[in-house]
């Protein structure tokens, strides 16, 4: 694949995600606004090394929709994977930074390892966080094999969690590690309610309609059905500022980054961000 841009890594001045958690942690209950507990591991840790923000040069300064509109331009430059290539890049963004034959599994926060991926009882699968046919694009090259929003679950919580949108409340989902689910939404634990929002916010800001994809949005409703929108907006916000970027999603969006795609979630560096453009 192309070499993705050459940067050099340094910590970013206060303002970003430093400045984000200190502003969740005054405006949250003290519950939580807790982060994710750190997974403790040298692997883990590498994670915290943030971005150069040179990336993001055409975006800073800029707010609403002319900083949605920059940012599109700057993550569109990216390599393409095929849905067979995601199975093995999953198995190196999602590796368990406590066991390096394993997965990290999302919404149950299991651990798996990488050789169980398919799709029998006990396998791990790829879960299209923005449910595919919100927007009907399947698991074609483009949206359909986005990385960035493409995670391992167990195959049966992907069942259960099927296309429906997210939102609090319902019932407990078994094997889910504390996720929630209704008729017409899912609620992932709380370690990956922030986790879920980025990459739902990404793939709006990612895909705008004028490359051949549908326009996705994010918007207020649940039961959003095959039309290019995912909701709750008002939860995803909320699960934005609850559930700071820690080092795994961190370490997850460098290697995205460094190692396949050649692009960022710019709410993993800048989830301030969020409330500037919704």
């Amino acid at each position: 694949m192309p070499a993705p841009h050459a940067r050099r890594w340094r910590s970013p001045a206060l303002g970003g995600l430093a400045a984000f958690t200190a502003v969740a942690a005054l405006t949250l209950p003290a519950a939580a606004a807790t982060p994710a507990p750190s997974t403790g591991s040298a692997a883990g840790a590498t994670a915290a090394t943030a971005y150069d923000d040179t990336y993001y040069a055409d975006a800073l300064g800029t707010s609403g929709a002319a900083l949605k509109d920059a940012l599109h331009t700057i993550i569109s430059d990216q390599t393409k994977l095929s849905y067979s290539a995601v199975w093995n890049a999953l198995k190196a963004t999602d590796q368990d930074p406590n066991n390096s034959a394993n997965v990290r599994l999302l919404y149950s926060g299991g651990s798996r390892s990488k050789s169980l991926n398919g799709g029998d009882a006990g396998d791990w699968n790829r879960e299209h966080v923005w449910a595919k046919s919100h927007g009907d694009f399947g698991t074609a090259t483009g949206p359909g094999t986005d990385i960035h929003h493409l995670r391992p679950t167990d195959v049966q919580v992907n069942s259960i969690r099927g296309n429906k949108d997210f939102d609090t409340g319902g019932s407990t989902v078994s094997g889910g590690g504390g996720s929630l689910t209704d008729s017409d939404s899912f609620e992932p634990r709380n370690a990956d309610k922030g986790d879920v929002a980025r990459m739902i916010f990404y793939m709006a800001v990612r895909y705008e309609g004028g490359d051949g994809w549908a326009d996705l949005e994010v918007n207020g409703n649940v039961n959003n059905g095959s039309a290019p929108y995912m909701g709750r907006l008002s939860v995803l916000k909320q699960w934005n500022l609850q559930d700071p970027p820690d080092a795994f999603e961190q370490r997850r969006n460098e290697v995205i980054y460094a190692s396949y795609q050649g692009n960022r979630n710019p709410f993993i560096d800048h989830p301030e961000w969020v409330e500037s453009i919704w």
